[in-house]
């Protein structure tokens, strides 16, 4: 964003950091990997994880909030490792890349990975299943995010990178932990109708629709769905950082 350049001062009002209050190439600068997820809590779990795995943490070791001061993300780090919560559905986690990428930017990283982990709905696949994202697709099985900007529709590419899928189907095949596979994510907007639940408190289909719709987005090479992946995409594809 070139506008950037013209700010005497940058706040990422969201994570309640700011280039006036804070040093980012000292908070930030040897980030390598960026591991983002819907839940706090899961976040600061997997960032004691990692630091285990590491060998950079100690049993009982509290990992602090990078974003305290706000309640509405979570952010924590260990090494070149940032864990970041980024709520439910595409527009929370949208503000969320928005303000990670500049923060990235100001701390002045370089071949920044981004993964997205969390649960999502399996199609075809046995629970516990790991599905490695090759594109995310919109409900109608088009691999294309749709945004209104300006009140213009723009429609973004959603292709993820390959090389990445490859590397972590290959880690999988060593680890031998789950059973993983790369196929397309199906995003949604909405967690009930959008994905074809029958519990919601609005349904206006059936369960064969229903069974019907799941069936064709599995002959669509689509392996599971959820509500964030498309817009993950694109912006990963428009800063030119690799994601998955």
């Amino acid at each position: 964003n070139p506008h950037l350049e013209k700010m005497k001062e940058d706040i990422l009002y969201h994570f309640a950091l700011g280039t006036g209050t804070h040093d980012f190439p000292a908070l930030f600068g040897d980030v390598k990997f960026v591991c983002v997820g819907g839940s706090p809590s899961r976040m600061k779990a997997f960032i004691a994880y990692i630091a285990e795995e590491l060998g950079l943490g100690s049993p009982g070791h509290d990992y602090p909030n990078i974003c305290a001061g706000t309640d509405r993300y979570a952010m924590y780090k260990v090494g070149p490792v940032l864990s970041v919560s980024h709520g439910m559905g595409i527009p929370s986690i949208s503000i969320m890349l928005h303000e990670l990428i500049k923060l990235l930017y100001h701390a002045k990283c370089s071949n920044i990975t981004i993964i997205r982990i969390g649960t999502s709905g399996g199609i075809g696949l046995e629970p516990g299943s790991v599905v490695i994202t090759r594109q995310s697709v919109d409900a109608t099985f088009k691999p294309q995010f749709e945004q209104v900007v300006l009140g213009k529709t723009v429609i973004r590419s959603t292709n993820l990178d390959e090389q990445l899928a490859k590397e972590l189907m290959q880690c999988s095949n060593e680890i031998r932990q789950f059973n993983t596979v790369i196929g397309n994510t199906m995003c949604t907007l909405d967690f009930y109708e959008g994905q074809g639940r029958l519990d919601g408190a609005i349904c206006l289909y059936n369960e064969e629709e229903k069974l019907q719709y799941l069936k064709e987005a599995y002959d669509a090479g689509i392996r599971n769905i959820e509500m964030e992946s498309s817009v993950f995409a694109a912006m990963c594809n428009l800063s030119g950082v690799k994601g998955k």
